[in-house]
């Protein structure tokens, strides 16, 4: 698995298991839903910086979006 496939797996695990919407988290983030979408799909590599901000909208360790046993 590619660290891009892992990473929008685990945000997409991390946002559903928190009942947030793409929408929401963005909002949370203050980024733009459709770049949370893309990344989700792996269309997108993310930056740090935009990790940052998700991990810290979403509550976590930004260390969650790289665990390989989600």
């Amino acid at each position: 698995m590619s660290l891009r496939e892992r990473v929008a797996r685990n945000l997409r695990r991390l946002r559903q298991e928190k009942s947030i919407s793409q929408e929401e988290l963005a909002h949370r983030a203050q980024i733009n839903r459709n770049y949370v979408g893309m990344v989700e799909r792996e269309e997108y590599s993310i930056s740090v910086d935009k990790l940052e901000k998700l991990a810290d909208a979403l509550g976590v360790d930004p260390a969650e979006f790289f665990r390989s046993d989600a």
